[in-house]
């Protein structure tokens, strides 16, 4: 039996103290945890998750009607906060979510990332997934790392064709340190070569899988005046959830259709 998730986090260990870019992650900061993704569907393969955002400043949501354009109803006053998740008593700052079995299938043939790595193994495929991921920390833990652009100004947007090459130099820089191979084999297996290499898969996921902590809304405690008529009651026009942040080890197995 192979925990996945385990062996991604001492991997994202190794690489953070061989990589300058990223060698100010404490991965002790850092919760990885599983999500289900079918391998043939379209999706992330990864995705990192900021837990450090401040409160959201107040607001409502409203509905204009399309003829006057007057409000006709609006949510009381809320504001949007990050989840707090802790594990042994320690406040985790990011989290990376891995799609099995997707993320575990993927390859670079015919991937945005294959110009990257002209004529190289399958696998590495996976590890750009993990320094991509790890690059988006940002130094400040003020969110998600910002792309500066050529003149100078930051990009709307958190990836571009400089990082995706940024990515690509540092798995180069990785591979050059010469880490344990043993540190990363376990990379060069797809979910069916997981499963019967090591008789089984498990991952750590959340109480409320297939759920996991994400931003939420919180009704202000006092209402703030507003010119925009009485509010609808808080419950019936968000959704206020709150995620339980208590990780636990999940069997991941290959899905079947019925």
């Amino acid at each position: 039996m192979i925990n996945y998730t385990e062996r991604l986090t001492l991997l994202m260990h190794d690489v953070v103290t061989r990589v300058p870019t990223l060698s100010f992650i404490d991965i002790g900061d850092v919760l990885v945890f599983a999500r289900h993704g079918r391998s043939k569907a379209e999706g992330a393969f990864a995705t990192c998750h900021c837990l450090t955002l401040p409160p959201s400043e107040p607001g409502y949501y409203f509905w204009r009607d399309r003829v006057s354009q007057s409000i006709t109803r609006r949510s009381e006053w809320f504001v949007t906060k990050s989840p707090v998740v802790t594990l042994g008593g320690r406040s985790i700052k990011y989290m990376i979510s891995f799609t099995l079995p997707r993320y575990c299938d993927q390859s670079l043939d015919r991937s945005r990332k294959e110009r990257y790595y002209s004529g190289a193994e399958a696998w590495l495929a996976k590890l750009d997934t993990i320094v991509h991921e790890l690059y988006h920390i940002d130094p400040e833990h003020s969110g998600i790392r910002r792309i500066e652009k050529e003149d100078g100004t930051y990009s709307a947007n958190c990836h571009g064709g400089r990082f995706f090459e940024e990515v690509a130099a540092m798995v180069k820089c990785y591979l050059d340190s010469k880490p344990d191979p043993a540190t990363y084999d376990f990379l060069k297996y797809d979910f069916g070569g997981l499963e019967s290499r090591y008789g089984g898969i498990v991952a750590t996921t959340f109480r409320t899988f297939p759920s996991f902590p994400q931003r939420y809304v919180e009704r202000l405690s006092e209402q703030l005046p507003c010119d925009a008529g009485q509010p609808c009651a808080f419950d019936n026009v968000c959704a206020h959830h709150k995620a339980l942040a208590d990780a636990i080890l999940r069997t991941h197995t290959q899905p079947t259709a019925r």
